[in-house]
């Protein structure tokens, strides 16, 4: 083992050969990859690619068909438990109730967590995310860009050392989209928090990510660093990298890659 080895941080989130299947669907085929701990790592694919069929497995939301998922050294089909006090989950996509307030909503999820001073933690959110205009308001009411968030909020309350995110930034203008990027960076710097994130925003995406996972049907195709996959494929930004992986362009040195 080389100097650089053994000074790796170790793996906050390990998948082994995660396979999901729907009756004759393969919807997840024998993923392998790892995250390290304090990083921030991409799965990416177009719709349909297995991304969000992914990270339900990882939260334990879906049973895999086989496969093992680690988190935090926690074996999640044994002992998930364990892990999910330091987890956490945010998309734009998954309604909070929308009768309640912003605030009565953040109070129900941290008293799920158990947070000792709930208030002090939803007040310090509202500020940094700026959410405090409207945290009386029903959640039903609130615009795309502040239900993104809402609900960014909420997966920040606990304190996570593992943060899966799905778009986290969807609806939100370049001002607010850059800000909440810095503040995502910043809580992964001070907490050595890992994030994994999937996101259709490339350039986001080249900010703050290490490593790129891309996925189509269900598998890992290729992967690496941002710089490296740009080099890799001759393009001059991932969102053409991502292009010729979706629509199975062979340009550069394409393979199928598991980590």
């Amino acid at each position: 083992m080389s100097a650089v080895e053994a000074e790796a941080p170790p793996a906050a989130i390990r998948v082994s050969k995660l396979t999901k299947s729907y009756g004759d669907v393969l919807a997840v085929n024998r993923l392998s990859f790892s995250v390290p701990e304090g990083t921030t790592a991409a799965l990416l694919g177009g719709n349909g690619a297995g991304k969000t069929t992914t990270i339900s497995m990882l939260l334990g939301l879906l049973l895999p068909t086989a496969g093992r998922v680690s988190i935090l050294g926690v074996d999640m089909l044994k002992r998930r438990y364990d892990a999910l006090p330091r987890m956490n989950f945010s998309s734009p996509y998954v309604d909070l109730p929308k009768r309640l307030s912003a605030r009565e909503n953040l109070m129900v999820y941290a008293r799920l967590y158990g947070l000792r001073r709930p208030g002090r933690r939803i007040g310090q959110l509202a500020d940094e995310l700026d959410l405090t205009a409207f945290m009386d308001r029903p959640s039903g009411t609130l615009s795309a860009g502040q239900r993104t968030r809402l609900a960014l909020a909420k997966a920040l309350l606990n304190e996570p050392d593992v943060l899966l995110l799905d778009e986290p930034t969807a609806s939100l203008d370049p001002d607010t989209g850059d800000r909440i990027r810095s503040y995502l960076e910043a809580y992964r710097d001070t907490r050595r928090a890992t994030i994994l994130l999937a996101s259709h925003n490339m350039a986001e995406v080249e900010r703050l990510c290490s490593r790129v996972m891309m996925m189509r049907a269900g598998r890992i195709v290729d992967q690496g660093s941002p710089a490296e996959l740009i080099r890799r494929y001759g393009r001059a930004n991932l969102e053409d990298v991502f292009l010729d992986i979706a629509r199975r362009r062979r340009t550069g040195d394409t393979r199928e890659a598991a980590a």
